[in-house]
């Protein structure tokens, strides 16, 4: 495994970066990275680190901090482990550096430059002083299949162009939320026939979630993970939200749904934009008998189809149920 340093220097609310633009053979050729570089002989991660500075960008550090261990992995390239610093003080002038163009970034703008999809999470991280952490990325070529942040597997998704269609990129949730990218998620909508129409289930969500805590939502969802399928998604979140065990068959497709609202929670924005394929489960569901994750769902509760649009409409439910797409259902249950 190799051995190296990064460092953002900070300055005026902005990052020095250094946008990797003059050597064509570079594996991070026109990308946007911090400064820093490989180990010597007998260095430790300190000196690494200033000597590197010093080298690309002449500056001197005089106040500098840990900030977390990145474990690389790839099948293209050795491992690496990389310490990740950030500095707030120091010394000198700016110089050219032979490796590309240094620019002071401003922390607003960061995200729309060209990075390592992996890049982004620890940045956030910087950004939002998360304590000294430890961070593994496992890449494929140049796209990210699994990122673990202290020992807990983050989320990864495709994201979608406009029309839903696959991008090739792979960015994690809560960036994906924060920047609003298009992505792909699954609702499973539970239903009981009655003689003069039908129910719906409805969750109630934790009031722990990051995103619309203690309303009433959808009878499951979730978010499709990179390179996972629909159906797949919908059976394993029926069965860690709600503890049922579902088959392919039990569960019947019934539209798209594109669903984009931009809000905020805790003081920090949550842009949700997605496109929702939709499931009906009709199989008979004895609510005493589910098994609820509560880190997730509150409860549940039965709800006549006909009464849940009225308290939708006229907002007697806290819910973040999508209006057009509860109307659709009771347009695609004749179809069933």
């Amino acid at each position: 495994m190799k051995l190296t340093t990064l460092c953002y220097i900070e300055k005026d609310n902005k990052y020095l970066m250094l946008h990797r633009n003059k050597k064509e053979n570079d594996l991070s050729h026109n990308m946007w990275i911090g400064v820093g570089g490989h180990f010597e002989d007998e260095e430790t991660p300190d000196e690494c680190l200033l000597r590197e500075v010093k080298e690309e960008t002449n500056l001197t550090l005089t106040n500098y901090k840990l900030r977390g261990i990145i474990t690389f992995l790839s099948n293209e390239a050795e491992g690496e482990y990389m310490f990740l610093y950030t500095a707030n003080e120091f010394n000198g002038e700016l110089k050219e550096c032979d490796e590309g163009e240094l620019e002071w970034i401003d922390k607003k703008d960061l995200f729309k430059l060209n990075f390592w999809t992996g890049d982004e999470i620890f940045l956030k991280l910087i950004r939002d002083d998360y304590p000294l952490f430890s961070l593994k990325l496992r890449y494929d070529g140049k796209t990210l299949v699994s990122a673990n942040l202290d020992g807990n597997e983050l989320e990864l998704f495709d994201i979608l162009d406009d029309s839903g269609n696959k991008t090739g990129l792979v960015r994690e949730r809560s960036i994906v939320h924060e920047l609003g990218y298009m992505h792909k998620t699954v609702h499973i909508w539970a239903i009981r026939k009655k003689k003069d129409g039908f129910d719906v289930l409805l969750q109630k969500r934790s009031a722990n979630k990051d995103s619309f805590p203690g309303y009433y939502d959808i009878s499951s969802a979730g978010h499709i993970h990179a390179g996972d399928s629909s159906i797949d998604s919908a059976i394993r979140e029926l069965e860690e939200e709600l503890g049922i065990t579902a088959t392919k068959e039990e569960l019947h497709f019934i539209g798209i749904h594109k669903g984009i609202e931009d809000t905020e929670f805790y003081g920090k924005p949550f842009r949700n934009h997605e496109f929702s394929k939709m499931y009906v489960y009709m199989e008979d569901i004895d609510t005493d008998k589910l098994t609820l994750q509560k880190e997730e769902v509150e409860s549940v509760m039965w709800i006549d189809y006909e009464e849940g649009t009225k308290l939708i409409k006229e907002q007697k439910i806290k819910n973040c149920i999508f209006m057009d797409e509860w109307i659709k259902l009771k347009d695609m249950f004749t179809m069933i």
